[in-house]
């Protein structure tokens, strides 16, 4: 799809994805490094996909992704009806949100090496 195409897409349809992709790589990444009973597989992931994580991932790639890709980011992060779970802060559903929503579009671009670089700088590994 191309980026004027994707742009089309609506935040939290972006989001929706996003957070699909984001899920399965944190699900991937975890499963490699350690084999282990679904249970603690799921217990594991819980604690990369909260929103608050997300957040503090935003900390550290942001200033590292394109204008592009933060204008995106930005998009997610500034929409309107987002309604954050009563754990967590709205500041960090918000950027979570963002973060989904910038993940959803470079799925939709087909910008997956982009996406996997930016997923391994909040994961540390880069």
């Amino acid at each position: 799809m191309t980026k004027q195409e994707a742009n089309q897409y609506g935040s939290a349809a972006l989001a929706f994805l996003g957070d699909a992709v984001y899920e399965q790589l944190i699900r991937e990444m975890i499963v490699i490094r350690a084999n282990m009973p679904a249970a603690k597989l799921h217990n594991e992931a819980v604690k990369y996909v909260c929103c608050e994580y997300q957040s503090a991932a935003v900390e550290r790639v942001f200033d590292r992704l394109t204008e592009e890709e933060q204008s995106v980011y930005k998009r997610g992060r500034n929409a309107d009806g987002v309604t954050p779970p009563k754990h967590s802060s709205a500041q960090d559903y918000r950027r979570a949100t963002g973060l989904e929503c910038l993940f959803g579009y470079l799925e939709l671009t087909g910008e997956r090496d982009r996406l996997r670089e930016i997923f391994k700088m909040i994961i540390g590994e880069s």
